[in-house]
């Protein structure tokens, strides 16, 4: 029979505990996370063994009790995601930034605090990488594709012609560190009652005016990866100056509403809480980025001074002219591009340019499939989704008609993208290195351009 229990031995009432210790507790094996973990790290930044080994005496005379913080959850102090947001806003003057795990992520954060969703138009280029368009039809809205112009990016005359009473937001993107027509952009949106999100994941230091490039619109995406000028592994980052704007991407990267002032507490007004996701930054993210912010404007002059030192060294050819710029000066300017006046000519001159040892070569003659020209978003164009409903494209809401899709629905952008030669232009290259570049340039176009 078990012994029968009064209220009196509880130990809440001055009982006996059940348990005095656990014996788990005398054989300690240090912490979740501790000095293999960030080994590991080491290992993956590409340090030799016998750096590691060295690393591995040092580190195991420190205290192993503490156990690190890698993700980004109640504020761990000093929270490193927090260091890059705050780094970001001083570097761009935004009144806000926030630190998301990936280029794709900021779109949707932003897309969604501006009122993306169903029965909504996006008006995107047709020259941006594939994720600017994907990012609307998973808010579910649909995307509108709208030309580029001579300057490689979005067309602010083809914008307005496909404005239409279900548009919500127009996304400049400034491709190759090329600034779109921002101010053309702008008035475009004002006079609509557009929003503007500005696709930033390949110009992080870029500049329009004397503005940077993601603080002009109403909200600003960038991608921080190893891919991109700024930033190493895999994050992004939402600018804006908005508060409300900002508290809704906040919904949307963190359904667990974790930054609130009050993270439990009921909404303060209507949109602030709603089923978002999780696409919040892990902290060894924010530690490099931090480090990547602050190099942000040394890069934008070196990399723009290389660029406009070739420019300026370039003969005028009779068949093949530089792409015109929106703002050379601000440009960030690790790409130059010449159009050929065919896509055969083209053909001719990437090659030679390659053959004289330029990073040079004209992608629209590759015959590749590339994800950031439109006619290769099968996703889109022909309205696949991941479910038989067909949703956004069937949705009740939305009262159409849909956009006529097709791979010739932009033949400007497509026939300019067939044309272009696309120049990489190193940001520590010398003077000297700059003006070679500029002589072979010259050299090739001069016969075939």
């Amino acid at each position: 029979m078990p012994h029968a229990t009064s209220e009196g031995d509880l130990a809440i009432n001055g009982g006996q505990k059940a348990i005095a210790a656990f014996e788990a507790e005398h054989s300690y094996r240090g912490p979740k996370v501790g000095l293999d973990e960030f080994l590991a790290i080491a290992d993956t930044f590409g340090y030799s063994p016998e750096a590691q080994a060295k690393m591995r005496t040092l580190l195991s005379e420190e205290d192993e009790s503490v156990n690190p913080q890698l993700t980004r959850y109640y504020n761990p102090r000093p929270s490193r995601v927090a260091m890059f947001e705050e780094k970001a806003r001083q570097v761009f003057g935004s009144n806000y930034a926030l630190g998301v795990n990936s280029g794709t992520s900021a779109l949707m954060s932003a897309y969604v605090a501006a009122g993306v969703g169903p029965g909504t138009e996006v008006i995107v280029p047709a020259y941006t990488f594939y994720a600017s368009a994907a990012a609307v039809v998973a808010s579910k809205g649909i995307p509108v594709i709208a030309e580029i112009n001579d300057t490689m990016t979005i067309d602010p005359v083809d914008v307005e012609r496909k404005i239409t009473p279900r548009t919500k937001a127009i996304v400049p993107v400034h491709m190759l560190g090329m600034a779109a027509d921002m101010d053309a952009i702008m008035d475009i949106a004002r006079r609509h009652n557009l929003m503007v999100i500005e696709d930033n994941a390949q110009a992080c230091g870029g500049t329009f005016k004397g503005r940077y490039l993601g603080t002009i619109g109403d909200l600003g995406c960038f991608s921080l990866s190893s891919y991109k000028v700024i930033g190493a592994g895999e994050a992004g980052m939402v600018l804006t100056d908005d508060e409300w704007l900002y508290t809704r991407a906040l919904s949307q990267h963190d359904t667990a509403a974790c930054w609130r002032p009050d993270r439990y507490a009921v909404e303060r007004r209507p949109g602030e809480l709603f089923c978002g996701q999780n696409y919040r930054m892990s902290e060894l993210e924010g530690a490099v980025n931090w480090v990547q912010m602050g190099r942000i404007e040394e890069q934008r002059v070196r990399y723009n001074a290389n660029m406009r030192r070739i420019v300026a060294g370039l003969d005028t050819f009779a068949r093949t002219r530089l792409r015109p710029s929106n703002d050379i000066e601000g440009d960030l300017g690790y790409c130059i591009i010449l159009t050929a006046e065919s896509k055969e000519a083209a053909g001719l001159l990437g090659p030679a340019l390659a053959a004289e040892g330029l990073p040079a070569g004209a992608r629209g003659v590759e015959g590749s499939r590339d994800w950031h020209i439109y006619s290769f978003w099968e996703q889109i164009l022909e309205q696949k989704t991941a479910t038989d409903e067909g949703c956004p494209f069937t949705c009740p809401y939305y009262e159409g008609p849909l956009p006529e899709y097709s791979v010739d629905m932009c033949a400007y952008s497509a026939d300019l993208f067939d044309r272009a030669i696309f120049l990489r232009v190193n940001q520590w290259w010398t003077e000297r290195d700059c003006d070679a570049v500029a002589a072979a340039v010259n050299k090739v176009c001069g016969v075939y351009g």
